[in-house]
């Protein structure tokens, strides 16, 4: 203990050279103990106090936690969680680790889970239902809950993990489940509505995955708004959503004869645009393509791609806020229909009006 006649003070006195020797030996890890010792108190109640905050007096705590912050101290997740039963860990599990639209929901995820004094881990499932599967399975025991991002799981599957662990979804719903989802319909309103206002008579929609809720949710809304329009719309998938799978499926699109194209998502739509400009088609003269997401690199093409923005880092940060309402337990579950996140139509380059 340091001497209680003479309180260490935070803000101007140096750490004891003792207790800076034996951190030193440890490799600069604090322990509670040299915090205990600093802020001459016992070290359970600098466990209490940092544990479960408002147990002791403020005075105490106040002077624990800046001892703490002096030493640069971190609690270890694993040792916190042999106490409260939790590991302070959140899985991410997304499609594809290296498609740009993951780079947004991992920057919100990650900024929510920092906040609340969680860890953020990844796993990728490569656009595999079953490697998908497995990667939940391994992260399961160790993990307070579990963010889906694009997932390509079954229904069924998805609510026996929910019967599990706490679970939230991104871009795809499941009864049951809460699920982060963007608004298709008014992104797809200002899709339709801008080709029409263009003259464009006849469209084709380049789908994702078969696995994807997302793809067939934004077919089912641009067949719909075509229809009502009375503008000729196809669907043509399912494709890889990357630009090799829109490269090769650009023949199918153009064997439909459509004035324009919207693409599952940007990547797609970029495969498309480079494969057209190597059959000497036009982008937009002759063809129109919008894309979805605004990635990164949609504006670097040219022409600089038409796309839907989605609010990719806020989906991240809410389907996060969601896990952690439910694992702290500071509020009641949240049910399954979150607040949609609103879709724009970002006009660029890559649309036109049709040729008479």
């Amino acid at each position: 203990m340091v001497d209680q006649t003479k309180p260490w003070d935070p803000e101007s006195d140096a750490i004891p050279t003792a207790v800076a020797e034996r951190i030193g030996r440890r490799g600069g890890t604090a322990t509670i103990y040299d915090i205990a010792e600093l802020a001459g108190v016992s070290p359970s109640t600098v466990s209490r106090a940092l544990s479960t905050p408002g147990r002791i007096s403020q005075k105490t705590e106040a002077k624990i936690r800046a001892a703490a912050t002096r030493l640069d101290f971190r609690v270890n997740p694993m040792a916190r969680g042999l106490h409260s039963g939790r590991s302070h860990t959140i899985a991410l599990v997304v499609a594809d680790i290296t498609n740009p639209v993951v780079f947004g929901i991992v920057r919100g995820a990650e900024q929510a889970a920092s906040a609340a004094g969680y860890t953020l881990v990844i796993a990728e499932s490569q656009e595999s239902g079953p490697t998908e599967a497995e990667a939940v399975a391994r992260l399961i025991p160790s993990v307070d809950g579990i963010v889906l991002a694009t997932t390509r799981l079954a229904d069924e599957r998805i609510s026996e993990i929910a019967a599990r662990k706490p679970v939230v979804l991104i871009n795809r719903f499941v009864d049951g489940v809460p699920s982060v989802l963007p608004d298709v319909e008014q992104g797809v309103s200002q899709v339709i509505d801008h080709l029409a206002e263009l003259g464009h008579g006849s469209i084709v929609y380049v789908a994702g995955p078969d696995t994807s809720w997302i793809s067939g949710r934004r077919w089912e809304t641009i067949l719909q708004a075509a229809e009502e329009r009375q503008i000729a719309a196809v669907e043509i998938g399912p494709t890889p959503p990357t630009i090799p799978g829109g490269r090769d499926v650009v023949r199918r699109v153009l064997a439909a004869r459509p004035t324009a194209v919207v693409a599952f998502n940007d990547l797609i739509a970029i495969g498309i645009m480079q494969a057209a400009a190597d059959r000497g088609i036009r982008i937009p003269d002759d063809l129109s393509v919008i894309g979805f997401d605004d990635i990164l690199g949609s504006e670097l093409i040219v022409p600089a791609l038409t796309t839907v923005r989605s609010q990719l880092p806020a989906a991240g940060a809410r389907a996060v806020a969601s896990i952690l309402r439910r694992v702290e337990a500071t509020a009641e579950p949240p049910d399954a229909d979150l607040p949609l996140l609103e879709t724009t139509l970002i006009v660029r380059g890559s649309t036109g009006r049709t040729r008479p």
